[in-house]
């Protein structure tokens, strides 16, 4: 008899509901499935969890641990094993529910390059009683802006372009045109883009040499 006509291919078997765990101890669990006596069933159950338990000893800590496991052991029989679970049992329909979708934590969509933290801190300049302090947070959050700009953009910007969207993103609390006070140069938050990019340009050279094999 020729032994090659007898094998299996995986794409000839039934597929893993957790490939995780292996062929092995899917067909453990397809026995236990097929038990016909209750007592019995629940005993290969039983110790099918503690193998499982077994291979994750670093998950042992964690919260609803054994919950999990049981879950498991139901999804890999298909929710055809009826066994006596110590926990409520998991529905399949309640398994297979999508998550509702996650709203993107963007608070304005068209200027995404100031990030939402620029977002939250207008947010808190505007309930700022006025006087000097709010002045310097709300210069603070325009200089950042144009350094937040300039790293998006990679060219120049007027303060006035700088003012205006941070007017509109402060729905018009907060209005620096009419000071007539300047931003840092555009030029100066391009030197030291410039600077950092090349100090870390060096050190990478550096580890390289030292790395380098010498012979």
């Amino acid at each position: 008899m020729n032994l090659v006509d007898n094998l299996e291919y995986n794409t000839e078997r039934p597929p893993l509901h957790i490939p995780e765990y292996g062929r092995h101890f899917q067909k453990m669990v397809d026995h236990a499935v097929s038990i016909t006596d209750r007592d019995e069933r629940n005993k290969v159950a039983q110790s099918i969890i503690s193998v499982m338990g077994n291979l994750q000893p670093h998950l042992r800590d964690v919260p609803d641990f054994q919950h999990k496991l049981w879950d498991q052991l139901f999804i890999m029989s298909d929710f055809k094993l009826d066994v006596d679970s110590p926990f409520p049992i998991t529905s399949k329909e309640v398994l297979q529910q999508r998550p509702e979708p996650l709203e993107y934590p963007q608070n304005f969509p068209k200027y995404r390059f100031y990030g939402n933290n620029i977002k939250r801190m207008i947010d808190v300049a505007v309930k700022w009683d006025k006087g000097d302090m709010r002045d310097g947070l709300e210069y603070a959050i325009a200089n950042h802006m144009k350094k937040c700009y300039l790293n998006w953009n990679k060219d120049s910007v007027e303060d006035a372009v700088i003012f205006q969207h941070l007017k509109e993103l402060s729905d018009g609390a907060i209005d620096l045109a009419p000071d007539g006070e300047s931003l840092t140069d555009s030029g100066q938050f391009l030197r030291n883009k410039a600077q950092k990019s090349n100090r870390s340009h060096g050190k990478k050279s550096q580890k390289s040499s030292r790395n380098r094999k010498r012979y």
